[in-house]
């Protein structure tokens, strides 16, 4: 089940209030709300036990910058070993999510996360712990290149310091979860990478995606897509056609999408079925298409905070309505598979 399990008192507070702000994050709540919880958890773990016991006999807690009469609220219930009452209204509301398919078991793992390295909403290990939570056996974090600088775009040298502290994770955590060293790298306008070739050949897993000049022309845009697709040091072509589907809306850039799937196909890119509810990207059509040309996929979140990993259900549901082999999905894929597809060659 790729969902995170309903959590029981007795519960420690931290935990209660972390797991409060994944499912708001979840839930699509706005940032100031989630982060009211997030901020809380780190105060409270910064504590020693003899101030929070004290602070708790004294009810000083909403003395304390950064705590308020509600996430006080949940640190009181939980260090009172019940379940707080705010997390147990979030557990107990309908999901928002569509009905789970048969294939959301078989997900692995996630091919598109965002840490606060870039402009995700959490620390690395924050998002590896919401990983595990939902059973995943890999995870590759993919912050932003150096060009997207909106999104605080890594540097070679902060990719570089990334890469040390993934690889520095694995060696001290054996809990049956994998970080893949990745990157959501841009394509720049001729369909190159935004990000040095000896770097990107470090890397486990290379998501390639289009923020910018979406509205150029097809031509020029088929070329750049079929460069990226074709690209040996890409796996995954990520939110293909651009298009936000909620709120003012983005059209989807234009292209010829059989020239670019049929790229995919050949060099064994996956298609991402990007599972953002505002962009459900591809759309259906495409979708299709890129099913009957061949070609592989990853349903994958392009998460920006742990509770949103669970967006994979909306990806999932697509695929099975477009009657996606499992097996042509690489998310499915146990992490020997998977490392094997990924292998690229040396610069």
């Amino acid at each position: 089940m790729k969902t995170f399990a309903p959590l029981t008192a007795p519960i420690d507070p931290v935990t209660a209030l972390t797991r409060i702000a994944w499912l708001l994050e979840r839930d699509g709540q706005r940032s100031y709300r989630v982060e009211a919880f997030r901020k809380a958890a780190g105060i409270v773990a910064a504590m020693d036990d003899g101030e929070l016991a004290r602070r708790l006999r004294a009810s000083t807690l909403t003395e304390v910058a950064g705590i308020g009469t509600t996430t006080a609220a949940v640190i009181i219930e939980a260090s009172a070993g019940e379940l707080p009452e705010y997390l147990d209204r979030l557990q107990q509301a309908p999901s928002p999510k569509p009905d789970e398919p048969t294939l959301v078991p078989l997900l692995r793992g996630d091919l598109h996360s965002h840490t606060d390295w870039s402009d995700g909403g959490a620390p690395l290990p924050e998002m590896a712990a919401a990983a595990r939570e939902l059973g995943y056996e890999w995870l590759a974090m993919t912050d932003h290149s150096p060009r997207l600088t909106v999104a605080h775009g890594l540097s070679a040298q902060r990719l570089a310091q990334q890469i040390d502290v993934i690889d520095a994770w694995n060696r001290t955590h054996d809990d049956g979860l994998t970080l893949l060293r990745g990157i959501e790298v841009d394509i720049l306008d001729d369909g190159s990478l935004d990000q040095e070739p000896a770097l990107l050949a470090r890397l486990d897993v290379v998501t390639a995606s289009v923020h910018s000049k979406l509205r150029m022309d097809a031509p020029t845009m088929t070329r750049r897509l079929v460069a990226a697709a074709s690209n040996p040091r890409v796996q995954v072509l990520g939110h293909c056609t651009g298009r936000m589907v909620t709120g003012r809306g983005r059209p989807p850039s234009t292209f010829d999408a059989q020239a670019v799937f049929e790229a995919c196909a050949a060099a064994g890119t996956a298609v991402e079925i990007n599972s953002r509810p505002e962009r459900v990207d591809p759309p259906d059509e495409l979708l299709t298409l890129a099913r009957d040309l061949g070609c592989l996929f990853a349903i994958d979140s392009d998460a920006h905070a742990p509770g949103q990993l669970e967006f994979t259900r909306l990806g999932a549901v697509r695929a099975v309505q477009r009657g996606i082999d499992p097996d042509r999905i690489v998310t499915t894929w146990p992490l020997p598979r998977l490392r094997e597809w990924a292998e690229t060659p040396l610069a």
